[in-house]
């Protein structure tokens, strides 16, 4: 999954960034509405944290654009204006939740789990499950059969993404765009070794390759 953070704090954009990579998230970060607004338009984020005084151009605008040209993914935004009028047009700007500053940190993370998942299919629920296999979106923790699966960070982010869409095929670009932030050296083939490793530590049949097209999670019959 990846995070869009926006952000024109330094310190607490440094803070947002570490504290969601820690959280299991690919992250960008945009200083200044101008970027995140470009940025939002042309890279697939799976979330995005706003905050609404931002230089350049403010967050409000850079909402109103994003949903003009049919931009869809969830947006959580910061605001330090404790004013519900700000909120209200916030709203109705098309965000989908909101934070007033200062915040917890893990308040924040689980307003962003929540749209995410929401985001990604609707799941109510924090834990993902499929066959076997649980995914506790809180804590990252995944079992198979009740019995604890060690994976690495980079592996949990490619399940926690197939399993937020399970029974769809997932292209292996799609993969990569929603798996590394935009300063990482991207590189498709990769998906397929990460995948293989995956595969070993879960049920045989979980993950599907689908012939030219990429893969599909989806319970064994």
């Amino acid at each position: 999954m990846r995070i869009l953070v926006v952000e024109d704090e330094a310190v607490l954009a440094r803070q947002l960034a570490e504290a969601i990579g820690d959280a299991g998230y690919a992250v960008d970060v945009a200083g200044n509405g101008r970027d995140a607004e470009f940025m939002g338009q042309v890279e697939p984020f799976d979330a995005v944290v706003l905050d609404l005084g931002l230089p350049q151009m403010d967050g409000l605008t850079v909402l109103r654009q994003w949903r003009a040209a049919g931009r869809a993914m969830p947006v959580l935004i910061l605001t330090a204006r404790d004013n519900w009028h700000e909120k209200v047009v916030g709203i109705d700007a098309g965000a989908d939740d909101y934070l007033t500053k200062p915040f917890h940190m893990e308040e924040l993370l689980a307003r962003l789990r929540a749209l995410i998942r929401r985001g990604a299919g609707g799941h109510a629920s924090p834990e993902l499950v499929c066959g076997s296999v649980r995914l506790d979106t809180r804590s990252g923790r995944v079992t198979c059969d009740g019995h604890p699966v060690a994976l690495t960070g980079l592996e949990l982010r490619l399940l926690a993404y197939l399993m937020h869409h399970s029974g769809e095929v997932i292209s292996r670009s799609e993969l990569t765009e929603h798996l590394y932030a935009q300063d990482f050296d991207r590189d498709s083939n990769t998906i397929e070794v990460f995948v293989a490793r995956l595969r070993k530590k879960l049920p045989p049949g979980l993950i599907e390759t689908v012939r030219g097209l990429g893969y599909r999670l989806g319970a064994p019959t």
